[in-house]
């Protein structure tokens, strides 16, 4: 009787382990064949890089609730999908987005905002588990510049513009962007910005540290993808230890920064990848990552 019970919870936990997998599967599918009504999903570099594409053109892709929400969506399953190993988020040639939809939100009042947590969604793009690239070509503003800011990375197209308008509508950022651009290019530059509503151009959003790289209009995707497939060929593990170190450099003191670094420096030292990642150094060869 007791060997019967352990059978059938056995084959019980099998057939749920097989659903499961079945469900991500038909995520990872319905994502790639782009099932979306605000953004079309794809991969490139055999699997290796996912692609999420704004598609809101009449809008300049403005991020809407459900925009944002299917952003959501697509980054879980890229998340479960262990080929993929970063995320471009990009738009359009002539807006990356354009800002947060503002008819959507006008309306609203203060007792709204704050019990349905206005944007509080937004923030999935921030705690994304795998490196993140936004590919920003046209404008970046409000919204737009917030999400890019989410990302790990930003590469720019030679005609993006980044700002954040928010003061000319009456309100200010309300997804990050007074922290994040503050951090990212300093406090006066920032405040400009902000209180002004000002655009930054790409070659300006360079030399203050906002993005990491200009380039052609047309090599924008090609170049974020080829970011990614380098990405790709580095130790999973090891990404996501050094992802973890750096992030933490926004949030904690000096001091516990450090720890921190030291911490997830120590524990790669438990990994395959830090043993082959060494040997192959010493040995003059291609290091092959397991992952593991």
């Amino acid at each position: 009787m007791l060997r019967g019970l352990i059978c059938r919870s056995a084959s019980a936990a099998t057939a749920a382990s097989r659903a499961s997998a079945a469900a991500r599967q038909v995520r990872l599918c319905s994502a790639q064949a782009g099932n979306f009504e605000h953004i079309k999903t794809r991969t490139e570099a055999d699997g290796r890089v996912a692609v999420i594409e704004l598609n809101r053109p009449k809008a300049l892709n403005a991020l809407c609730d459900k925009l944002m929400s299917e952003i959501g969506q697509a980054l879980v399953t890229f998340e479960e999908d262990k080929t993929c190993a970063a995320i471009i988020i990009t738009g359009s040639d002539r807006a990356f987005a354009a800002g947060a939809d503002i008819k959507e939100m006008q309306d609203r009042t203060f007792q709204e905002c704050y019990t349905m947590n206005m944007l509080g969604h937004w923030s999935r793009v921030a705690e994304c588990r795998k490196p993140t690239i936004a590919a920003v070509n046209g404008y970046a503003l409000g919204g737009g510049c917030e999400l890019a800011m989410m990302c790990d990375i930003i590469y720019a197209g030679e005609k993006a513009k980044f700002g954040q308008p928010e003061i000319k509508l009456g309100t200010i950022p309300g997804a990050g962007g007074t922290q994040r651009l503050t951090r990212a290019i300093g406090k006066s530059k920032a405040m400009e910005l902000v209180l002004t509503g000002r655009m930054l151009s790409a070659a300006d959003a360079e030399k203050a540290g906002l993005v990491s790289r200009v380039v052609a209009v047309d090599q924008l995707l090609p170049e974020a993808v080829k970011l990614g497939v380098e990405i790709s060929q580095q130790s999973k593990i090891a990404v996501a230890l050094a992802r973890d170190a750096v992030q933490a450099s926004f949030e904690v003191p000096l001091t516990e920064g450090c720890r921190i670094e030291k911490r997830n420096f120590f524990t790669s030292f438990a990994t395959n990848d830090q043993k082959e990642g060494m040997t192959a150094f010493v040995e003059k060869r291609d290091a092959k990552f397991t992952d593991s």
